[in-house]
């Protein structure tokens, strides 16, 4: 409805300089929208992250030998629709690159994260040397779409740690 707006008051302007002004204001409207996004997005990051602290405490408190625990070995691995590929593909597409700050060119972290027997995604915890990448990582992996194929043993399924490595080149 926005973008619609701005391009009738766009294509209703005749002078080139006004028309240049009104798409830098849409640009830059856009640009704090998905700042705004983002924020909201970290404020559910954490909100996330504490749901789950607060889950892991009420089971160490309950049934310190739970056995959902993860498997050392399965007979078949977590498996995202698609394979890898499309999980990074679609980690991509949700990553907000504005979002991260850096010096550097190359920024690298390795993302952890538990696939439950049901194929949702929890406990996400990126480990780089940059704590925005890091944040944006998480908040993409929370919210994939998708979900994935338990990993089984003997036919069960059973939580499974996954690890998907992840580089940004910044331009």
């Amino acid at each position: 409805m926005l973008g619609t707006e701005f391009k009738k008051k766009f294509d209703a302007e005749s002078n080139m300089f006004n028309k240049s002004a009104i798409k830098n204001d849409f640009r830059f409207f856009m640009k704090k929208m998905d700042s705004i996004e983002n924020v909201a997005l970290i404020g559910a990051l954490l909100k996330v992250k504490n749901i789950e602290d607060l889950a892991r405490i009420q089971k160490k408190n309950t049934n310190p030998q739970d056995p959902s625990e993860l498997k050392a070995t399965t007979d078949k691995t977590a498996a995202y629709p698609g394979g890898v590929d499309a999980l990074r593909k679609e980690v991509v597409n949700l990553f907000y690159s504005e979002g991260v700050h850096s010096d550097l060119k190359i920024i690298k972290t390795n993302v952890a994260f538990i696939v439950e027997k049901d194929g949702s995604i929890s406990n996400v915890q990126a480990q780089g040397d940059n704590f925005t990448f890091n944040r944006q990582a998480e908040i993409a992996l929370y919210s994939v779409s998708s979900k994935f194929s338990p990993a089984t043993i003997n036919g069960d399924a059973v939580r499974f740690r996954f690890k998907l490595p992840l580089t940004l080149n910044i331009e």
